[in-house]
């Protein structure tokens, strides 16, 4: 027998991801923040080390983004990356497949904390729903 029970008994929602304008203001932001750092403690003309921080802060902001977001996400910490952690500081250059490397390392990052939360957020609602005995049920301890 099936029996229906309403959904919003008991059952919270689904966090909702952050707007993409808001998302790549910290992208923006925190790229500049970070490269400044790594350049006044480390010193520049380390790109490496400043790929790596900046694909972390990618996966961080993908955590509480949507899919859509990724990309530019991933352009805003690259152009921070590619303006001021390689010598020479404020120039943008293309170095062809260096750069398209960096941006899909990047958008790989982003990509992947969107997916992550997408999937966290998903299990925990599976979760509450499957656990969450309905009006007039009993849960399988309680027998």
């Amino acid at each position: 027998m099936i029996e229906w029970v309403p959904l919003g008994h008991g059952a919270r929602p689904v966090p909702r991801p952050v707007a993409a304008p808001l998302v790549w203001a910290g992208a923006f932001a925190g790229a500049l923040v970070l490269v400044a750092v790594l350049n006044g403690t480390v010193g520049s003309g380390r790109p490496g080390l400043a790929l790596a921080v900046l694909s972390v802060l990618a996966a961080l902001l993908g955590l509480c983004a949507r899919f859509t977001a990724a990309p530019g996400t991933a352009l805003l910490c690259w152009l921070s990356l590619n303006g001021f952690a390689v010598p020479p500081a404020g120039t943008l250059t293309w170095a062809g497949r260096r750069d398209a490397a960096w941006l899909a390392c990047l958008l790989g990052a982003a990509l992947v904390g969107t997916a992550l939360a997408r999937l966290a957020h998903a299990r925990a609602a599976y979760r509450r729903l499957t656990t969450e005995p309905g009006p007039g049920t009993t849960a399988p301890g309680d027998l």
